[in-house]
């Protein structure tokens, strides 16, 4: 009776970390464990060297979101690729992707390149209902690129390298790039938008005035790939390096600013470290009282192999990813899922790949997709039309993840 309470509290929109803690609760107390035991379990999270990168890296994100950060993006891409057919479209796909690896957060990329990029190609005569589904769609493109904020959380909770799946995440992601790339090009001959001049003198005035932006990716994951840098130093220099630049060199962020920045990045990585907290708390008492091995054993039931398995997991976490947000889904069920993909031969790191790929995908399936929400409040449309607008991205999106689960060397080709 109790797990029914609390998946109806969930459904009605209760705190998820309550929610986590009273099941963690009731479990122990059925147990007969003294209660202090979840916040023991809670704190120790404080133990895990790694997490001070979620903090770091999504304050450097909130300020380049604040920053002319966005613009001067966009006008590099564009200098560089505006030229080639359906050069803006792609030149969208490839901003988008990479101020989310930065940001961690599809939301803010929506909002904070949707202003420059949907009047852009609106005016370059691209139809609206393309505009709208590539720029919501293109929002959480980033997900598969370092230093996204899923990846490392990933790695803290399956408890593998986050280097290994920085690498793990670079082929699966361009992979998504490159389709959708190719879908803008058959979709750019059919409405003849004209080709931009390409212009040296654009690209080294845009080059220049982004040239405080473009040694951050170089200098952070080279320094990573390179040894030079753990996550967390990188962080550290990531977090340091854009304060400096943005407010001291730049001044485009006042000091005024800074606390509102600070408060609203911090409240994500709260929701994050307090759901990741009580999680633990909860994954301990299912694993003491064998939950993965009776999910193995109920999965086996119905799967006889890793192909059948990766299928199950599949529509398993499409349906996941239409009603929880991807922090949640990670340190809810990747502890119970790990166990049984291992039992089917399924290497960790791949797993990490295809979990993030098709949990990018709920952000554009309904009742929950966040980027469907944040669209249709940024673009003032009605959410039904935002979610028609996106189906063409969606069908690639999907092609890809399949790709992605059903080819682990495009996962595993750069970690030996």
């Amino acid at each position: 009776m109790i797990p029914i309470l609390l998946g109806v509290l969930a459904l009605l929109g209760a705190p998820l970390f309550a929610v986590i803690a009273a099941s963690a609760m009731w479990g122990f107390n059925k147990e007969a464990i003294d209660l202090q035991a979840i916040a023991i379990e809670f704190f120790s999270i404080g133990e895990i060297p790694m997490l001070i990168a979620i903090p770091l890296f999504t304050f450097a994100g909130y300020l380049l979101s604040e920053s002319g950060a966005p613009r001067r993006l966009v006008r590099v891409t564009r200098a560089l690729m505006g030229w080639m057919p359906a050069g803006l479209a792609i030149v969208s796909l490839a901003a988008c992707a990479f101020f989310t690896a930065f940001t961690g957060a599809s939301g803010v990329t929506i909002i904070a390149l949707g202003a420059l990029l949907f009047p852009a190609l609106n005016e370059a005569g691209y139809p609206e209902r393309f505009n709208l589904g590539l720029i919501t769609s293109a929002g959480s493109l980033g997900l598969l690129f370092a230093p996204s904020l899923p990846l490392i959380l990933y790695g803290v909770v399956a408890e593998i390298s986050i280097e290994k799946l920085f690498l793990a995440g670079v082929l699966p992601g361009f992979l998504m790039l490159v389709l959708l790339s190719g879908y803008s090009v058959w979709k750019n001959r059919a409405i003849r938008v004209p080709l931009s001049d390409f212009s040296w003198r654009e690209v080294r005035t845009a080059l220049w005035e982004a040239r405080w932006e473009i040694p951050l990716p170089i200098v952070v994951l080279g320094g990573i790939y390179s040894g030079y840098f753990a996550i967390s130093e990188a962080a550290s220099v990531t977090a340091l390096y854009v304060l400096i630049v943005d407010v001291f060199i730049l001044r485009e962020i006042k000091f005024k600013k800074l606390p509102r920045i600070i408060r609203e990045s911090m409240v994500l990585v709260g929701g994050i470290l307090l759901i990741l907290g009580m999680s633990l708390a909860s994954t301990n008492y299912m694993i003491d009282t064998g939950v993965p091995q009776k999910l193995l054993a109920t999965i086996s039931q119905w799967v006889d192999g890793q192909w059948s398995f990766l299928v199950l997991l599949l529509l398993f976490l499409l349906m996941l990813g239409a009603i929880l947000d991807i922090f949640s889904a990670i340190v809810l069920v990747v502890p119970l899922m790990l166990p049984v993909a291992l039992q089917f031969g399924v290497d960790p790191v791949h797993l990490g790949i295809i979990f993030l790929a098709t949990m990018q995908l709920g952000y554009i399936t309904p009742p929950v997709g966040l980027n469907l929400f944040i669209a249709s409040y940024r673009f003032d449309r009605p959410i039904v039309a935002i979610y028609l607008d996106t189906l063409p991205f969606f069908f690639i999106l999907m092609i890809s993840v399949l790709l992605i689960t059903f080819w682990p060397w495009l996962s595993l080709a750069l970690i030996g």
